[in-house]
């Protein structure tokens, strides 16, 4: 098992990355394999900084870096030699099992689909975030920015791969969904919603709780919770928010330390056939070493294989 890990994206790049795979090495639970893509001098320096052991490293030369406000098509063909196209490129080649950065997050979402495009059957693959509940379990949303304009269609299948997501690396087993709604009763909401709660009930592959209000998404309805990327991306954004003045106002306490990004390290592409982790553009040490710990759980448990399989035997969904 090999994890790419990209360590130029990020605004703390290469110092951070470098300080999560320290980390996640010395754990002795982890076992994976990581490929280094990036500047291999400034790469090659921190590592002996760090006394980081090469038994499980390699380094690939990858000199160029996207930026961060760089358009991601037109950056991915004139950058070939950038961290982000050439980790992309050995993942298509079957080099690495799973990719990582905290770079250019339309680059990201660019080569994913174009390197090693979505499972056949999913229409839009998403993104996701978790959810602190107020008893101490977690939720999932999605869509949250991947999708801002959604189909039915597309919220019923964002449902089954939250569902999937929740069941093998979350361990939530027998997840509800729910569909985010302004009123609990069937047939509220706009003509999305309304569309799609037919296809969330009649859907075999879920256990549909019906329609969630807002009030609903830190308390324990729904494992998850699905909506199209444009309301998810508002909640996502007020939920950062959230640890943000708590931290800047002194206030202590353990559930709204469950905020903090950083433990959950970043959030997978869901509907692409192989773990591609987008991580946030400040993410430290910790978020890195979260990511990492991720991509191996994505990898040895059966979650890629559920998905194709879900998707085979219910491609007319």
């Amino acid at each position: 098992m090999n994890i790419g890990l990209d360590m130029m994206g990020g605004d703390l790049a290469p110092l951070e990355p470098i300080r999560g795979l320290s980390t996640y090495l010395n754990d002795s639970s982890q076992s994976a394999s990581i490929s280094l893509f990036g500047d291999q001098n400034q790469i090659k320096a921190l590592l002996k900084l760090h006394s980081i052991p090469s038994d499980r490293i390699r380094v690939i030369d990858a000199p160029q870096v996207i930026g961060m406000h760089e358009h991601p098509t037109k950056a991915l063909r004139e950058k070939q030699r950038s961290s982000i196209a050439v980790g992309f490129q050995m993942l298509a080649n079957n080099e690495i099992d799973a990719f990582i950065s905290a770079g250019n997050t339309g680059a990201m979402m660019v080569g994913a689909l174009f390197s090693i495009k979505a499972i056949p059957g999913v229409q839009r693959p998403t993104i996701s975030t978790i959810i602190p509940k107020e008893n101490g379990k977690t939720g999932l949303l999605l869509d949250v920015g991947l999708n801002a304009d959604c189909k039915p269609e597309n919220l019923n299948q964002f449902a089954v791969l939250g569902s999937l997501y929740a069941q093998h690396i979350l361990g939530i087993s027998n997840p509800r969904s729910g569909l985010m709604n302004i009123g609990e009763e069937e047939g509220k909401g706009n003509l999305l919603a309304q569309a799609a709660y037919p296809l969330l009930k009649e859907n075999q592959l879920l256990n549909f709780v019906g329609n969630i209000e807002g009030r609903d998404i830190f308390f324990d309805k729904a494992d998850v919770m699905v909506c199209d990327g444009f309301a998810g991306n508002i909640i996502l954004k007020m939920a950062e928010s959230i640890y943000e003045i708590t931290q800047n106002k002194g206030i202590q306490h353990r559930y709204f330390d469950l905020f903090n990004f950083e433990i959950y390290g970043g959030t997978p592409i869901l509907g692409v056939a192989k773990p591609v982790i987008i991580g946030h553009g400040i993410s430290h040490g910790t978020a890195f070493k979260n990511m990492l710990s991720l991509a191996e759980k994505m990898i040895t448990t059966e979650f890629l294989a559920s998905m194709r399989n879900s998707f085979v035997a219910g491609s007319t969904f």
